[in-house]
């Protein structure tokens, strides 16, 4: 059942596209405004996201390009505009395609599985992602999910993915800027960004900065994660 995250802040179109795609058995959140949705895919997994590009606090061309910086969620453009230079840009900023308003939820819905066939197709071939082992951390990258000693960590969607990449990698130091490169998808950013991460990381993995199992930074050089030289226990 595809989750959907409905952007829109007219309250009556908004009602209208949740109880029409949860009648279609579509599990939606919605929210109003850019800063909401990029909280949402922060923290929940999402098949698509429908956006408009009005929206109150920050326009929805721009609010693109952020979700684009931290997901690659596929991205319907929902809105009123219909200026064909604009629509060219934002496919070319990575939208996945562009609905004018108004349109009827059957068209949406079609165009909604067309970009859920195309995504997933894309992966069609390759092989199921294996179980991460290191130490007694397990990483399990289809299912989304960590646990460390047997415990399911409570990890938000980026928390799991540095845990991820890194765990995919052990015992090799990997740069920060590989690491906003191949976890943010940005080819430029704040260190601090990743120390915040790290450090949020570090506190459910029950380790700290001066005294780490997991998690080893190099000063100036990068990160890596290794497993405990005296084991799970120490």
């Amino acid at each position: 059942m595809p989750s959907v995250l409905v952007v829109e802040d007219d309250q009556f179109v908004r009602s209208a596209l949740i109880r029409h795609l949860t009648e279609a058995s579509h599990t939606v959140r919605s929210v109003g405004t850019a800063l909401e949705a990029l909280r949402e895919v922060a923290h929940f997994r999402f098949d698509v996201v429908v956006l408009d590009l009005g929206l109150p606090d920050l326009d929805g061309a721009e609010a693109l390009k952020m979700l684009r910086s931290i997901t690659d969620v596929p991205v319907i453009i929902a809105t009123a505009r219909d200026d064909e230079a604009e629509i060219v840009r934002l496919l070319n900023d990575g939208a996945d395609d562009y609905l004018t308003k108004p349109f009827s939820v059957e068209h949406l819905s079609a165009r909604m599985a067309a970009v859920l066939r195309r995504t997933r197709g894309a992966g069609a071939g390759a092989p199921p992602p294996r179980v991460i082992q290191v130490g007694g951390l397990s990483v399990d990258p289809l299912r989304r999910q960590a646990e460390l000693d047997g415990t399911v960590l409570d990890l938000t969607r980026r928390e799991f993915d540095l845990l991820a990449f890194l765990a995919g990698r052990p015992g090799v130091v990997v740069p920060r800027r590989e690491l906003l490169a191949e976890v943010w998808k940005q080819s430029y950013g704040d260190d601090q960004t990743i120390d915040v991460h790290l450090s949020w990381l570090r506190r459910k993995l029950g380790e700290t900065a001066a005294r780490p199992r997991y998690l080893h930074t190099l000063r100036g050089v990068g990160v890596k994660l290794e497993p405990p030289a005296t084991g799970p226990s120490a």
